[in-house]
């Protein structure tokens, strides 16, 4: 199923992720699935994209004075159960963000499971660019969030 994941830079200190959690459920927005990595990674990544294009906006050396200052902020990605709201929340508190559509879905905990969903997104031509999710014991299903290249082809596939 097609959700809205909202992306966004945090402070890499103390207490910020309690903050931003905090101000989302006193909302009344539940987080369903998150996912934190160091923003120089994914600033590298970025500069290793425009390498491969040659379209760079700015030189090597800028590039390395971003990373080690992106070093002090993370990139959350997350999946909530209220977007509008979380959007409204985060404007009103001044959190730099974006959104974007992604796939979302419940899998049993069995073994392969994964493996059978990710092998059809490769039969089927979809690229992969990220992939976060849940384990849960027993019985319960887990969710798991895809950020495919094609999202309406991913979305026709596994309605």
């Amino acid at each position: 199923m097609i959700r809205v994941e909202i992306c966004l830079f945090l402070k890499n200190a103390p207490g910020e992720l309690g903050t931003l959690t905090s101000v989302l459920g006193d909302g009344g927005v539940n987080v369903d699935a998150i996912t934190i990595q160091d923003a120089s990674s994914y600033v590298q990544s970025l500069f290793e994209a425009r390498g491969k294009s040659l379209k760079r906006i700015a030189s090597s050396a800028n590039y390395s004075s971003i990373r080690r200052d992106s070093a002090d902020f993370s990139l959350i990605r997350m999946v909530v159960n209220k977007p509008d709201a979380a959007v409204e929340i985060l404007k009103q508190n001044d959190y730099v963000f974006d959104t974007k559509e992604v796939i979302v879905i419940d899998l049993e905990n069995v073994p392969g499971k994964l493996a059978e969903i990710t092998k059809r997104f490769g039969e089927e031509g979809i690229n992969i660019n990220y992939v976060y999710g849940s384990v849960s014991p027993g019985d319960a299903k887990c969710l798991f969030v895809f950020s495919p290249e094609d999202i309406e082809l991913a979305s026709r596939i596994f309605q």
